[in-house]
């Protein structure tokens, strides 16, 4: 068992800690590939009014149900990124998963943020198996505080193979002072969960780090899903994150951001339910502002 359940303090968001310690975190993701409010990704062109309101929604369901959130900020180059992050953080006071597409385009975004200010609310996602010494060299020069380190192992995609990655890529992020990493425990496919899920429990044992986990993408890339309609779409993507968050997964990616009315008051229910069992196991005091109190 691990020394130590940590529990990061990242903006105004803590994750992390003991199941039902903390509430879990939810992202929703903007400025993906293919969301269609960007109109050019390369030069970060997209559309204010419609990106506003969605972060705006996110923000609004987060104090309802007292479920935490951050923003998951996509961008397919520097030019991009930077635009997105000052949008974003103008916008709201939620962290930021700032999620470039390459090492380049992430190395560009984190130059930017640390001039600007955003260190302290800013998670550098990812580093992974492909990633340099170069790349972590980048993290120290510009003072990376929080990294969202990748399990996927492609030589052994099993959960100790997982476990190793990530421990391996957590010692490059530490040695060069960042001050906390969150596991990203990679899905792959619908079976694959299981893996990742084990993942989780494992590495939480081992290294009492935050998880997180991006299980609904391939629910809705699920064939018989498609078959089925969308009402199946989601009562299995509240399966897997019931199912998450049961194994220890401290922050979700659900997916586009556009999906929060849907995905919080699920996560709520889910997080009331286990922090009424876990606070009389351990005697916890929670905040008024828990889904507990705020949502049930």
């Amino acid at each position: 068992m691990a020394s130590e359940i940590m529990t990061l303090r990242i903006g105004k968001v803590e994750v992390g800690g003991r199941l039902g310690e903390h509430p879990l975190v939810l992202a929703g993701s903007i400025f993906y590939h293919e969301h269609k409010i960007v109109k050019d990704h390369k030069r970060g062109v997209f559309d204010r009014e419609a990106a506003e309101k969605l972060i705006v929604q996110q923000d609004e369901w987060s104090e309802r149900t007292g479920i935490p959130c951050m923003v998951d900020v996509v961008g397919e180059s520097v030019d991009a990124l930077c635009r997105y992050l000052d949008f974003v953080a103008d916008i709201t006071s939620s962290p930021i998963l700032m999620n470039g597409t390459t090492a380049d385009v992430r190395i560009g975004a984190l130059k930017y943020a640390s001039e600007v200010g955003l260190l302290d609310r800013l998670v550098y996602t990812s580093i992974n198996y492909t990633s340099e010494e170069y790349e972590f060299r980048a993290l120290a020069e510009h003072g990376a505080k929080f990294v969202l380190v990748q399990t996927f192992n492609p030589r052994n995609p099993l959960p100790r193979g997982s476990v190793e990655m990530f421990e391996g890529l957590m010692k490059g992020c530490l040695d060069v002072g960042v001050k906390g990493v969150i596991a990203l425990s990679t899905v792959l496919d619908i079976p694959s969960m299981g893996y990742a899920l084990e993942t989780i429990k494992i590495l939480k044992d081992r290294t009492g780090v935050p998880c997180a986990i991006a299980p609904c993408g391939v629910v809705v890339r699920w064939r018989r899903i498609k078959e089925l309609g969308k009402d199946y779409r989601w009562v299995c993507m509240a399966a897997a994150i019931a199912m998450s968050r049961m194994m220890g997964a401290d922050l979700i990616i659900y997916g586009s951001i556009r999906k929060a009315p849907k995905v919080f008051p699920v996560s709520a229910m889910i997080e009331a339910i286990i922090a009424y069992n876990e606070r009389l196991k351990y005697g916890w005091k929670l905040s008024r502002e828990h889904p507990l109190f705020t949502y049930l």
